[in-house]
């Protein structure tokens, strides 16, 4: 009898086992305790496994960007802002799932409003698709794009005479340009390739390829390194001499990440951008990717004839000689000479 129980009991037993599920790694997600996707700096949040079919768990790992954390409880505090990955590692009987969630994190702060004055107003060559501006000294330099009339050009800002230019090969749409030293630097949209001049006859230095970026759009230095953005909301830094990119920002305010970041400018430890298809200027801190301040230039463009209304604001140099700004668009008759009040 007590055979015949014990072999019923081995029986059930197997039989209950045979029944379960089999484990599968679709069964698991990585969440957060109050399903939000995006914080602020210096807010928590709690990860936990979602586990609708209610296997038995026997332990959870957890990493963040790889490296292993205490636990699940995370304080976003100082750090870079955009996406972030976090992990873990399910460990269920002889078996491991690893499970993936991306957290934005947000700017906590608001972005300034900031205003400006007009204190000139200046002609501006209108069949000029401007994609980068900089001063170098006092004379202005201007990249210009779309494929068979993009040119690298040097300017008398007062008059808006070409005193110098070059033409790209005609497969390349031109894009921003910036200046370090005795050279400058232009990036072409799609072709993942830019170019080195040399300032004084704009006689080419050498071609450079860019990898890991999606595309060239805009570019601004800080005297040792090389900003490029790739219409996204990414911000690559360049090595000056290897043009390899190193890392990136990623550019988010307190509501969300701003994409399609254009033409760029670095003045006093900022960077100044354009966004694609907008009348404003984003001024980015270039350690942590938060927004800081916006410029809203709509009232500009009133100010001046495009070929096509869509052209919007593009075009952004700063003049340490005056310490003002000057800021153009695609297409537009005028260049304005501005003051930051605040």
């Amino acid at each position: 009898m007590k055979i015949h129980n014990l072999l019923t009991i081995i029986f059930l037993t197997s039989l209950f086992y045979s029944c379960q599920p089999p484990v599968e790694p679709k069964d698991f997600k990585l969440i957060t305790a109050d399903g939000q996707k995006y914080y602020a700096l210096g807010k928590s949040f709690e990860l936990k496994i979602d586990n609708p079919k209610g296997h038995e768990i026997d332990s959870v790992a957890y990493f963040r960007n790889g490296e292993r954390i205490p636990s699940g409880k995370i304080t976003i505090e100082n750090e870079k802002l955009g996406r972030k990955t976090f992990s873990a590692k399910i460990y269920v009987g002889d078996q491991s799932f690893n499970v993936n969630n991306s957290i934005g994190i947000l700017s906590k702060f608001e972005p300034k409003r900031i205003k400006y004055k007009i204190i000139n107003e200046y002609p501006h060559d209108i069949n000029a698709y401007t994609q980068g501006f900089e001063f170098n000294g006092d004379t202005l330099y201007e990249g210009t794009g779309k494929r068979g009339i993009s040119q690298l050009r040097k300017l008398d800002y007062k008059s808006g005479m070409v005193l110098h230019s070059i033409n790209l090969e005609p497969q390349h749409f031109g894009e921003g340009i910036t200046i370090m030293g005795d050279k400058i630097y232009q990036l072409t949209w799609q072709a993942k390739k830019g170019f080195v001049y040399n300032i004084n006859d704009f006689s080419k230095v050498k071609d450079f390829d860019f990898i890991r970026s999606k595309e060239g759009w805009g570019l601004c230095n800080d005297g040792n390194v090389l900003y490029k953005s790739d219409g996204t909301e990414k911000i690559w830094r360049l090595d000056p001499e290897t043009l390899e990119e190193k890392d990136f920002i990623q550019i988010y305010s307190n509501d969300g990440p701003i994409s399609q970041v254009n033409e760029l400018e670095y003045i006093n430890g900022k960077i100044f951008a354009n966004i694609y298809m907008k009348n404003g200027i984003a001024i980015i801190n270039p350690e942590t990717g938060a927004v800081e301040g916006v410029i809203n230039g709509t009232d500009l463009h009133k100010k001046v004839k495009t070929k096509h209304p869509e052209e919007v604001l593009n075009g952004i140099a700063y003049n340490k000689v005056t310490n003002t700004i000057f800021v153009t668009g695609k297409n537009w008759d005028k260049v304005f000479e501005i003051e930051l009040i605040d």
